[in-house]
């Protein structure tokens, strides 16, 4: 799944359905993915009202930089995600340890 179906359409849709479950992750998230189908979001799944926006807001805790190919890699296989940190291709800036805590929201519907 490319990373402007999953921003734009996925995650609303599952945030939407299970606004408490998302809360859970308690970050702020901005994803920059460079490429085909990329682009600039921030995920609040902090507030009261979780939510998905295009570019950046300015209030992430943990910045996560990929290229469209790569997260497409990891949305496959979550595994891919440390290889690619080791080799410097997912760049993490703020609170590394909100990153792993993604595979929760990934997971909310199946998607990762």
């Amino acid at each position: 799944m490319d990373a402007k179906t999953l921003f734009n359409e996925k995650l609303p849709q599952l945030i939407e359905k299970e606004p408490d479950k998302a809360r859970e992750l308690d970050a702020i998230y901005l994803f920059n993915i460079t490429g085909d189908n990329g682009g600039t979001w921030t995920v609040d799944v902090k507030s009261e009202s979780p939510s998905i926006k295009e570019g950046d807001s300015g209030n992430a805790e943990c910045s996560i930089e990929v290229t469209s190919e790569d997260f497409e890699a990891m949305m496959k296989d979550p595994q891919v995600g440390m290889q690619l940190y080791f080799q410097g291709k997912l760049k993490v800036s703020g609170n590394p340890m909100l990153a792993t805590k993604l595979q929760q929201l990934f997971q909310m519907g199946g998607l990762g």
